[in-house]
């Protein structure tokens, strides 16, 4: 019987014990309901953007997009640099599982160098991952076809339309507007990140490179909604981008390919400016190349034939060419020593075979063997008397000609915009104690009287005094950039600097100039026949800039040195010299004589903007 009662059940102990487990069961799922709830409030409300963005990014591609670069034209609206289309293949790299094998099999596929490969990640390093970055620019036909063959074995990896710089004048403007490449390093660590997102390029020389904050414009974004294999289905948002300014520079087309060709075969410089706005007209440096070639990187073959060629056709010599003035700086020295009273317009000097400072044996030799007898400072102009202008710049001193010369700009960059101008060099005491730490010669102002000796020149450095001549000292800054068509402000014209070179008698400049005219016009002018038959007057000065050094009584022989060894020639000038619109500075180098090689040369340049109705320019 006790066995039985203990069998008996306790069903109020059990009731309490299941009402203690179902509490316990209660408030397990309460709170386990509570941290669901508390997650789920996290996970929608208080991180929503961050989860958002995440999904979004599964289905929206973020792409950057490239402002077209600003066109370049030519005074009369020719244009000089345009933009084309092409193709470029990029990649995204958050959807690359595998970068490494990825680049390699398109190394295989497509031909690539490893200078593409190594850019690429030095761009990925720098770029957010859901940037779309170019392995490779402009691809050809070829390459074109074999990846569209397999892209669906490239997730990832896309083909986009762009925009590729072209310069369908090739090398007649090379040297002025230059190119754009390809960002390099150095350059991705000066340029805005955001700006140049998308951008592959940028201006590398020339006008290219002086107006890259202009003619880039401004970079964009594109959102787009792509399926599951990464194929774009629709634009959802755009923030376009705003193309770059095109600009109008002071150029003419026509009187470039006229200089262009005067040139021929030979090496040298020509510059042409309007004297009374300081706008360069033309400026050809040959031999030149083709800017084309670097726009998507010039090949090794390529660039080593540019590089290896001795009459190095990548240096701009119109700015970047030293050279020797020759006699062109005469007019210069003469006004210096009418400006000082060391001589005088009427009076007249017996110029002998040579001149010989007092005390010292050494003959410094006229270029004419028997000298040209009676002249005065206009007809030792006209003949470019040597003896004439040592005498004067004996008298006158070193220091006195390095002043007038600095006036016009000697030794000093013009300031034109164009990148890489060289100085020349303006010699004086100051400048060789400084440099050599030694005493100056009166010799040696002998030489730099007659531009020879340590004096040298650019040809722009040319053009730019003789212009400051021909508005008797008003001197402007030569420029290239005329006009900036702007989408924001519209057409805005350029206004440079001038300034006012003043004389102690205005009446100085008359005499050079009429020296000028008689090279050109009177009967022993020594370039007379580069001026038979002009419908203007015009007011020029030959030289003839010497290579290498020549002894006391040695007597220079085109005949008997190689070609390298030869005078180079030159020639400066200014037309109508009543009213001059146009100024004109000529190097050929090795040319042997101003007055039968670079004045031919410059009249035909003068001739085409004088002459020709067509180039004419008004007023």
């Amino acid at each position: 019987m006790a066995s039985q009662a203990l069998l008996i059940k306790d069903i109020h102990l059990e009731a309490k014990i299941f009402s203690r487990r179902l509490l316990l069961g209660v408030i397990l799922v309460f709170g386990l309901s509570l941290l669901l709830t508390a997650r789920l409030a996290w996970l929608q409300i208080l991180d929503f953007d961050h989860y958002s963005d995440l999904a979004l990014q599964n289905r929206v591609k973020i792409s950057p997009l490239a402002p077209s670069r600003g066109l370049i034209y030519d005074r009369n609206g020719v244009l000089l640099a345009e933009n084309i289309p092409s193709y470029n293949l990029e990649i995204t790299p958050e959807e690359i599982s595998d970068m490494p094998s990825l680049l390699k099999r398109l190394q295989q596929l497509l031909s690539l160098e490893e200078s593409d490969l190594n850019r690429f990640r030095k761009q990925v390093a720098r770029s957010p991952a859901f940037e779309s970055i170019p392995l490779l620019t402009n691809l050809s036909d070829q390459q074109l076809a074999l990846f569209e063959v397999s892209r669906h074995n490239y997730p990832g990896v896309e083909v986009l339309a762009t925009l590729q710089r072209h310069y369908p004048e090739k090398e007649l403007f090379a040297h002025l507007l230059g190119y754009v490449g390809r960002i390099n390093e150095a350059e991705l660590e000066k340029i805005d990140p955001i700006n140049y997102r998308g951008t592959t390029h940028i201006g590398k020389l020339g006008i290219e490179q002086q107006y890259e904050s202009l003619l880039h414009g401004q970079s964009g974004l594109q959102s787009r909604e792509v399926n599951s294999h990464g194929r774009p289905i629709r634009v959802l948002d755009e923030e376009r981008p705003t193309e770059g300014d095109s600009i109008v520079l002071t150029l003419d087309r026509d009187l470039q390919q006229v200089a262009y060709d005067a040139l021929g075969d030979e090496s040298g410089a020509i510059v042409a400016m309007d004297p009374r706005t300081g706008e360069v007209l033309a400026m050809v440096s040959r031999p030149s190349y083709d800017p084309n070639l670097f726009v998507h990187g010039i090949s090794t073959k390529d660039y080593s034939a540019l590089t290896s060629n001795v009459e190095t056709p990548l240096i701009n010599r119109a700015i970047r060419g030293q050279y020797p003035p020759g006699s062109t700086i005469k007019p210069l020295t003469a006004l210096a020593g009418l400006e000082n009273n060391t001589i005088d317009p009427a009076t007249k000097y017996f110029a002998r075979p040579f001149y010989q400072i007092k005390g010292q044996e050494r003959k410094y030799r006229d270029w004419k063997r028997t000298g040209h007898g009676w002249v005065n400072v206009v007809d030792a102009l006209a003949v470019s008397s040597d003896v004439y202008f040592y005498d004067m710049a004996h008298r006158l001193g070193i220091d006195k000609m390095a002043e007038m010369y600095d006036q016009f700009g000697m030794g000093s960059i013009t300031g034109i915009d164009l990148p890489g101008e060289k100085t020349g060099i303006l010699p004086s005491r100051e400048w060789k104690k400084k440099r050599q730490n030694i005493a100056w010669y009166p010799g040696e102002t002998l030489i730099v009287g007659i531009g020879q000796g340590y004096m040298l020149t650019t040809p722009l450095q040319l053009a730019n005094f003789t212009s400051c001549i021909a508005m008797r000292g008003g001197c402007r800054e030569p420029h290239l950039l005329k006009t900036q068509l702007s989408k924001e402000a519209g057409k805005q014209d350029l206004t440079t600097e001038g300034w006012q070179i003043e004389l102690k008698n205005e009446r100085n400049w008359d005499h050079i100039i009429e020296g000028m005219i008689n090279v050109m016009h009177a009967p022993n002018g020594t370039a007379r026949r580069s001026a038979a038959d002009a419908e203007y007057k015009i007011a020029g000065k030959t030289g003839t800039a010497q290579v290498f050094s020549l002894e006391e009584d040695e007597r220079y022989n085109a005949d008997e040195l190689a070609r390298d060894l030869h005078d180079h020639a030159l020639f400066v000038a200014f037309a109508p010299a009543e009213n001059p619109q146009i100024a004109v500075s000529v190097i050929v180098e090795h040319g042997g004589g101003g007055s039968s090689t670079a004045a031919p040369v410059a009249r035909q340049v003068l001739d085409a903007w004088l002459v020709k109705e067509d180039t004419k320019p008004d007023g």
